[in-house]
């Protein structure tokens, strides 16, 4: 286990990441999330991370409010992502140990992390199944046996 301690973002994170603009629309995010098997995406303005949307950013503009109770759907389809990106982005740098990485997905209920360098340029992102990979390879060796299923109790939902 004490492998893990020594594992960073460099070795473990998707270089490939894909990000969206600013002037993206809803309608479009909601074509690339259905295209691709991501949660979320950083927002880059002149290549550098400016905001982080995420599905459940997408799905809250058609969320009833006090003021329209049903939205349009239609006009709704044409909001931009700038209008719904959290700003407030946590990134972490390719020589983040793991560690960090994993208390701030905890701590701050994250699926992903965009990875930047010191212009605020993305050069990957980190996601859960990255952290997963690297504790299921650091943890082979001291991985417990596995208990025999008839010792197993089994839960039934009512």
């Amino acid at each position: 286990m004490y492998e893990f301690l020594q594992e960073t973002v460099a070795d473990n994170m998707t270089r490939s990441a894909r990000s969206v603009a600013p002037e993206m629309t809803v309608g479009d995010l909601y074509r690339l999330f259905a295209s691709d098997d991501y949660d979320a995406y950083p927002v880059l303005r002149d290549d550098v991370v400016v905001g982080f949307v995420t599905k459940l950013d997408a799905l809250k503009v058609f969320a009833f409010t006090p003021d329209q109770m049903l939205p349009h759907y239609d006009d709704r389809m044409g909001t931009t992502v700038d209008e719904i990106m959290s700003c407030d982005v946590i990134a972490v740098e390719p020589d983040t140990n793991l560690q960090r990485v994993l208390h701030l997905m905890v701590s701050h209920r994250l699926k992903s992390l965009p990875v930047i360098d010191k212009y605020h340029q993305l050069v990957g992102i980190i996601a859960r199944e990255d952290i997963m990979r690297a504790l299921a390879r650091c943890t082979k060796r001291q991985a417990p046996p596995l208990v025999p299923c008839e010792t197993v109790r089994c839960l039934r939902l009512a």
